[in-house]
């Protein structure tokens, strides 16, 4: 296994919109498990997209089982997401492993039913809520070109520098 390069805002990459898994191989699993070693690296991530390493196929990690009292189906590999139906919004703080030095207030539907595939290309449904529903609907942004700037309420009011903390 690996640690990935994580590709970072301004990379013109990060645009590319991403293509459907079609062989699921051990090529396939190599590389989630590249990408998980990779999300495991970085600082407190819920979640990583393909394309953030710069492999443009529909494939996310998702993992909120961290959070005390947070409901959610534990550790997820994602492939060829597709959200069948969303219901509610409500604004929320997020931030990016490539956008590392910012978080913003982004809306987003606080219910979905999500339908992908797994390593195996077996296909399984999901109904997620609260902020496992949000940490997949951001990862799921990757796959189309889209980061969590692109969706703040307004750059101007709700897009905030990270702090730094000294060790």
């Amino acid at each position: 296994m690996a640690i990935l390069d994580i590709l970072k805002l301004p990379d013109p990459r990060l645009k590319q919109v991403s293509e459907p898994v079609e062989c699921f191989d051990e090529d396939l699993r190599g590389f989630v498990a590249d990408l998980e070693e990779t999300r495991l690296a970085g600082p407190a991530a819920v979640g990583i997209a393909a394309p953030q390493v710069g492999r443009f196929q529909r494939i996310v990690i998702v993992d909120v089982s961290g959070r005390p009292k947070t409901p959610n189906h534990g550790y997820l590999i994602l492939v060829n997401p597709e959200i069948v139906h969303w219901e509610g919004y409500a604004i929320g703080r997020e931030g990016c492993l490539s956008v590392p030095d910012y978080t913003g207030n982004v809306i987003r539907a606080t219910g979905i039913r999500l339908k992908a595939q797994d390593l195996d290309g077996r296909e399984t449904e999901y109904v997620m809520e609260g902020y496992e529903a949000r940490a997949v609907q951001h990862e799921m942004d990757h796959l189309d070109g889209l980061l969590f700037v692109d969706r703040v309420v307004s750059r101007r009011t709700d897009l905030y520098r990270r702090k730094v903390y000294q060790t």
